[in-house]
């Protein structure tokens, strides 16, 4: 029953972060983004993944938070990629 309600958990939060990527991305600007955030719940998502290697505990569960460290992983891309269009965007507005 633990196993069922730490997946449940662990999906709630992972589909959260499919559509702050999207947004972010359309939004093309990181502005409203935070990167030690993003690296908090990276970590987060490793130290979970490291938990249930270290136990054995080898099941649905870890696929789980390899599936949202992947997607959070996706958001800290379209970080640095937004910072790259920012940076772009500032050399236009100086020129």
């Amino acid at each position: 029953m633990s196993s069922i309600l730490e997946a449940t958990m662990l999906i709630c939060f992972g589909l959260s972060w499919p559509i702050n990527t999207l947004k972010a991305y359309k939004a093309g600007s990181a502005k409203n983004m935070s990167l030690p955030f993003i690296l908090l719940i990276i970590f987060g998502y490793v130290a979970g993944i490291s938990a249930k290697l270290m136990l054995g505990q080898v099941n649905y569960v870890l696929a789980v938070y390899f599936l949202n460290l992947a997607v959070v992983s996706l958001n800290l891309l379209v970080y640095f990629r937004n910072k790259r269009l920012d940076a772009g965007m500032e050399q236009v507005a100086l020129a």
